[in-house]
């Protein structure tokens, strides 16, 4: 994994926009509504060939195929997964229980009547012993795609990732039945996932690109599984998610991992949001080479402070979000260029330090919060302000 030895570099946590007919494609093969495959194939490669080209004129260093081919960042598994049976319930996030206007709003904004939408509360449940496509299939297609696109341009990316589920955000979605023949307790479960994962994990890996696991679980669920349950439950439950984690990352060096935490990316009150302190001695335990954490959002802004007391360990990188993925509102990049400075200072070495994102611009087909030309302005904002920083950083 590249440091940013010279000046600071840019990336961002992984989802960008669709197109509209590649978001309907996905949708509808989410809700089991046949599609033309082969459509849906030529949709992802055009959407690919295009947010490569858009992130490389944005001044993106270390870029990603914008998980074109999926419809959510960890609902994607239902497809490379077998086990799956019946509807999670999910409990929803406390915003719209505390503040119900609120929560008229998000749903107004979201579908109207009878309009299909990707699943997130009520995906499946997990009733039997999970297990990987055995010929990595679509895995191997994603790559292909995301390598032709890589060729077909003219610039380079500097580095590139490819984001992954984790177990633990994978199992707090698909829900366990209680009635599993395979797995008696979410620890099994848990340790099910893994297991099965580590071979999508691996692949990505094999094909050069760096590995970012997708793991707001470690936050979010606090305000959403956990919300009912003591603090030391949740704590506990993450630091079997870490576990499992580290088992899954067995063959692969963690220079070649970042790992992305955040408290989900929404743009509501986020008031149930667990502070970050007692959490980062569990995270701290990945065996990765960089984290990746939301900062500029108005509820998590001043967590820095939180980093500077409880260091990054010092053989990790931060990838700093720098830059809201909730609002429309786009940053200057002098305001971006001083959150930079600021977290070399937290970190005390500019080198361990990588601009980024809070969290993904499109992590669920369908559900949109910022406009499509407004990410790539954001992006290009993000480039200016760590050419700003990287020359007050470096004279």
């Amino acid at each position: 994994m590249k440091t940013s030895k010279d000046r600071i570099l840019t990336t961002h946590a992984g989802s960008l926009p669709r197109t509209d007919k590649l978001a309907e494609l996905l949708i509808k093969r989410d809700n089991d509504v046949p599609v033309d495959e082969a459509e849906l194939q030529r949709e992802i490669e055009k959407a690919t060939d295009w947010v490569v080209e858009k992130q490389l004129g944005s001044g993106i260093d270390v870029g990603n195929d914008g998980e074109e081919a999926r419809v959510g960042f960890q609902t994607y598994v239902s497809v490379r997964l077998s086990g799956w049976g019946g509807v999670s319930e999910r409990l929803g996030m406390t915003d719209i229980v505390k503040f119900p206007k609120y929560g008229e709003l998000l749903r107004s904004r979201l579908a109207r009547p009878g309009e299909l939408t990707a699943k997130l509360f009520n995906c499946a449940q997990c009733q039997q012993a999970v297990r990987y496509q055995p010929d990595l299939s679509d895995v191997k297609l994603e790559m292909d795609s995301f390598r032709k696109s890589l060729d077909r341009s003219e610039q380079k990316f500097e580095e590139t990732f490819v984001t992954a589920a984790s177990p633990g955000i994978i199992t707090t979605t698909f829900l366990r039945d209680e009635n599993n023949p395979d797995y008696s307790t979410d620890k099994e479960y848990v340790y099910g996932v893994a297991e099965e994962m580590k071979k999508e994990y691996d692949y990505i890996v094999s094909q050069g690109h760096l590995l970012q696991l997708d793991a707001p679980d470690l936050a979010m669920e606090r305000a959403f599984m956990f919300q009912e349950r003591p603090l030391q439950e949740f704590l506990d439950r993450i630091e079997l998610h870490i576990d499992a984690l580290n088992m899954a990352l067995a063959d692969i060096p963690p220079e070649k991992v970042r790992l992305h935490v955040c408290f989900g990316n929404w743009d509501g009150p986020h008031i149930d949001d667990v502070d970050l302190e007692p959490l980062l001695p569990i995270i701290y335990k990945a065996k990765v080479g960089a984290f990746s954490m939301a900062f500029a959002n108005p509820r998590h802004q001043a967590d820095w402070k939180i980093i500077k007391k409880n260091p990054i360990p010092d053989d990790k990188l931060l990838i700093a979000g720098v830059i809201d993925v909730t609002t429309n509102y786009l940053e200057h990049p002098e305001v971006v260029a001083d959150r930079i400075e600021l977290f070399a200072d937290v970190m005390g070495d500019r080198e361990r330090v990588i601009a980024g994102t809070d969290c993904g611009f499109s992590t669920v087909a369908g559900y949109t919060m910022v406009a499509e030309d407004v990410v790539w302005a954001k992006m290009k904002v993000l480039s200016e302000g760590a050419e700003i920083a990287s020359r007050r950083l470096w004279g």
